[in-house]
């Protein structure tokens, strides 16, 4: 791994920035014998004025000036932002994925049939008895979770009884809002001295009002919760069923199952664990997977497969298989359009398909062991151990955000800042099991001299990106959508 070095421009006086296409050359085009009628068109119009050479190089500087995933690591904690295969882009851009969610069973039997491969391929690494494809993201995936949850109680004349769903203070921002959106009162557990789940806490907050306890292992600092079955029995005993967040699977693939270890529902991040993109407020996956006494109440459609032949509405194979929907006894309706994000759902059978068993345990082994070495090369204190898949370090009498500007200028993404805040001055770091030795030696390096940095260079932190430091609680609270308002 090479320093990512942005590119800086000097065509203009826009002071390094790439230039607006506007602030290079523009030519007035009048509309004189335009077919809009006189009430929507102007006199003339000032449009940018470049040839294809110039247009082509002002996207491609532009593209120099991002960081992404092929620049180098992007060691973001709880987010696993790893590299995903290309292979997986070419399975989804074969013309025969190019299904319309609207045509009937018996002619699109061959995607029926991943869906449901898909579905049993996720119930098997989960140890859950049924799961639904049908979630559009991660967080969809939690709220569609606890919406099962709910009509699980509710079925069972619980419904206002339980009220209350515990989440764990270093618990992802999302189980909170999950549980909220749902209706749901949210109990706060703290972490014990160790980082993990306080059992005496536990016992004290559930009760008769608890509907669920959501919980991630590894939790947030990357710690294995060695009392997950005592939890569960403690859940359980309550009269609460177990949610596991799927956020952090990729450290137990092959290992672990969540139903073994007495979960009862759950959600698949397969843009983390099995590699299909980041959403990014566009489409994505988060399947649910539930135990044979939550199926019912999964929404529908769902997949099943038969070996009956039904000449009326299309063709089975040669052994008599066919693929059809059904809707689940008590499902709670629809969450998402036709069966999900179909070919991000194709690109996550890909990924598991070309793996395998053994495959997945090793990229299960890959990521703990790129986490703790990273963690070992580090000069930072690691508070909490031993960690798996991502650790937490803290910078110090630094500021984590300072420590994370000056990241920036040797290169490579910064880890996330602030949180979990058990940790003073987080730096969530999760290397994932895509990177080399070479790249995570690297990696370190840019640690260990930001570590060794003096107070007034980080403080002026970034110098060496297209953009410099900026004021971000002003950015997050007063966004600028529009390039007409960088005057003002």
């Amino acid at each position: 791994m090479a320093d990512h070095r942005q590119a800086l421009w000097n065509d203009t006086d826009s002071e390094g920035h790439e230039p607006l296409l506007t602030e290079k050359d523009t030519t007035t085009v009048s509309t004189e014998g335009s077919d809009l009628p006189d009430s929507l068109t102007r006199e003339s119009v000032e449009l940018p004025a470049l040839s294809e050479p110039e247009l082509a190089r002002h996207y491609t500087r532009l593209s120099q000036m991002n960081y992404s995933v092929d620049s180098g690591p992007y060691p973001l904690g709880s987010c696993t932002m790893k590299y995903n295969p290309t292979f997986v882009e070419d399975i989804a851009a074969l013309p025969q994925a190019g299904t319309h969610p609207d045509r009937p069973a018996g002619t699109v039997q061959g995607t029926l049939q991943v869906y449901h491969e898909l579905q049993e391929y996720l119930a098997s690494i989960g140890g859950m008895d049924a799961v639904s494809l049908q979630p559009p993201a991660g967080a969809a995936g939690e709220f569609t979770g606890i919406l099962v949850t709910r009509a699980y109680h509710e079925h069972n004349d619980e419904g206002d009884a339980r009220s209350e769903v515990i989440v764990p203070a270093s618990a992802h921002g999302t189980n909170f809002a999950s549980a909220a959106l749902a209706g749901y009162d949210v109990v706060e557990l703290p972490a014990g001295a160790d980082g993990r789940v306080d059992l005496e806490a536990l016992e004290a907050a559930v009760s008769e009002e608890t509907a669920a306890l959501m919980l991630t292992n590894p939790n947030t600092l990357g710690l294995f919760e060695r009392d997950i079955e005592e939890i569960a029995d403690i859940v359980h005993d309550a009269g609460g069923l177990l949610y596991y967040d799927g956020a952090n699977l990729n450290a137990l693939l092959g290992r672990a199952r969540p139903g073994d270890m007495g979960f009862d529902v759950m959600h698949y991040n397969v843009h983390k664990t099995f590699a299909t993109p980041h959403g990014g407020g566009g489409p994505g996956a988060g399947p649910i997977g539930v135990t044979e006494k939550l199926a019912p109440f999964l929404p529908a459609p769902r997949v099943q497969r038969t070996d009956e032949s039904d000449e009326a509405a299309g063709e089975t194979d040669a052994a008599g298989t066919r693929y059809d929907l059904f809707d689940p006894q008590y499902t709670i309706g629809k969450v998402h359009g036709a069966m999900g994000n179909w070919l991000v759902l194709l690109k996550a059978h890909a990924y598991i398909s070309r793996l395998g068993d053994e495959g997945l345990r090793d990229a299960s082994a890959k990521a703990v062991l790129n986490a703790n070495y990273l963690g070992e090369r580090v000069d930072l204190e690691i508070p909490f151990g031993p960690y798996h898949h991502e650790f937490v370090a803290s910078a110090g009498e630094r500021d984590a955000i300072d420590f994370a500007k000056g990241m920036l200028d040797h290169g490579v993404h910064p880890p996330t800042t602030k949180w979990p805040e058990i940790v003073s001055e987080a730096l969530m770091t999760e290397p994932t099991e895509a990177e080399s030795k070479r790249t995570l030696d690297q990696l370190a390096t840019a640690f260990n001299a930001v570590h060794a940095a003096d107070e007034e260079t980080l403080a002026g932190a970034p110098t060496a990106t297209a953009a410099k430091r900026i004021d971000q609680t002003e950015a997050a609270r007063n966004p600028r959508l529009s390039w007409h308002t960088l005057d003002d």
